[in-house]
């Protein structure tokens, strides 16, 4: 049974950085992401990395510069850098896995999903 397991959420301060970290079990997955929900909104891509770490990495525009996506295969985790926290980072961040050879940036594209792991950023 697949499990993928978030941690490192919380309560931060703007200009504060936060480490995500995600533990898969269950599977060895070629490509593993992160997307987030803010409250009334659209859930969205964040960041994918595949197995081979940096060059294989996406981001989404808006979190380009402030958030670095790393993988430690012998791990099966990822982890999800933020720095410089706003406010307008509060969300529910969800990891997520697939199999394939590219990274999507669509939620279709992701089979399997964490239960996700609240951060919250008071200004």
């Amino acid at each position: 049974q697949v499990q993928l397991v978030e941690s490192g959420g919380g309560l931060v301060q703007a200009g504060e950085s936060l480490r995500l970290s995600c533990a898969a079990s269950g599977g060895s997955f070629d490509i593993m992401g992160w997307f987030r929900q803010a409250p009334g909104r659209e859930r969205e891509f964040v960041a994918a990395i595949g197995r081979h770490g940096g060059p294989t990495s996406v981001y989404a525009d808006s979190v380009k510069g402030r958030f670095f996506i790393s993988r430690d295969n012998a791990q099966n985790t990822i982890f999800l850098h933020i720095n410089s926290l706003e406010p307008e980072d509060t969300a529910v961040f969800y990891c997520v896995a697939r199999y394939g050879l590219q990274v999507k940036m669509t939620r279709y594209d992701y089979p399997f999903w964490g239960q996700g792991t609240q951060v919250t950023v008071s200004s």
